[in-house]
């Protein structure tokens, strides 16, 4: 058949697969499970993005290997761990050429191509990335649960966990919003929050914040606090990095995405109210990272 490329975007929470022909018109998507790169094990992220690439070169009327797949992996900013599932990409045989990139990488080419801009993601975890006007670029967040992700899922669901145990100590006053997340979670006390949290994993965790934001549209002050300061956290990361790349001739694009933030999430409003006062307006549409990274795939295969 004539020239396919496959751009992925992989994360998680699920993995997604964009195909263009080589004329960069659409012939096929797909989704699949979810795909973090890991230079110990790379195995199965290489594996989960090679199912999905199968699934969107099948939907294009063809198989692997194509021309060339671009991959965007959450986790794929660590060298080792991107060589890494780049390898394992080449041993499965996915396509001709192989490149392996972060998923913020796929985002912003998809947001701004080569030109500047802001791209603040916000989902189970957070950063931002920035292009100045004269190409230099520069990173704030993405440092992981452990060191950073405020103001993502993952954040907000933690800082509810911490919530209910500060309301079950009296360290803090009790509102509906500890009844709800010992609902949601099905457990009947704060102490059986312990062992759950213990085994949880980061998407969990973030899981959560659903919840959170369901408390705070209700009224409830706990939640609602924990909604601000996660807003104040996203407005940080993309202030520290209009200050970093400036001086600007004009107040840069700034591209939104990720699950609390794309129109009509929780987040969206209230951010977009904190940016306004320094000139930034959103894109009116979300980026679609397996896009950017198919489009970056077929300047691969070219």
């Amino acid at each position: 058949m004539s020239t396919v490329v496959v751009g992925v975007d992989a994360g998680g929470t699920r993995t997604r697969a964009v195909a263009l022909d080589g004329e960069g018109r659409e012939v096929g998507r797909a989704e699949g499970r979810s795909a973090i790169a890991d230079a110990v094990e790379p195995r199965a992220p290489a594996e989960a993005v090679a199912e999905v690439c199968a699934a969107a070169a099948s939907a294009a009327g063809g198989r692997l290997p194509v021309d060339a797949v671009w991959a965007g992996l959450s986790g794929a900013g660590r060298e080792v761990a991107r060589v890494a599932v780049e390898g394992e990409l080449r041993r499965l045989g996915v396509a001709r050429e192989v490149r392996v990139g972060t998923d913020v990488a796929a985002a912003f080419h998809d947001a701004f191509g080569s030109g500047p801009g802001i791209l603040l993601i916000a989902g189970t975890g957070s950063i931002a990335w920035g292009r100045a006007e004269d190409g230099w670029e520069a990173r704030v967040g993405g440092w992981g649960p452990h060191l950073g992700d405020e103001g993502s899922g993952y954040a907000i669901g933690a800082e509810g966990l911490k919530c209910v145990a500060r309301q079950a100590d009296g360290r803090a006053p009790r509102t509906p919003f500890a009844l709800a997340v010992l609902g949601f979670l099905g457990k009947d006390t704060a102490q059986d929050l312990l062992p759950w949290a213990a085994s949880a994993s980061k998407g969990e965790v973030a899981g959560l914040a659903p919840v959170v934001a369901a408390s705070a549209s209700e009224g409830d002050p706990a939640a609602q606090e924990i909604l601000a300061r996660a807003v104040r956290d996203l407005e940080a990361h993309v202030l520290t990095l209009l200050d970093r790349l400036g001086p600007w001739r004009q107040p840069p694009p700034v591209a939104l995405t990720g699950g609390l933030i794309r129109p009509g999430r929780a987040l969206r409003q209230p951010l977009e109210a904190a940016l306004a006062p320094h000139g930034l307006e959103p894109l009116d549409r979300s980026p679609d990272p397996a896009m950017g990274a198919a489009r970056l795939a077929l300047a691969a295969a070219r």
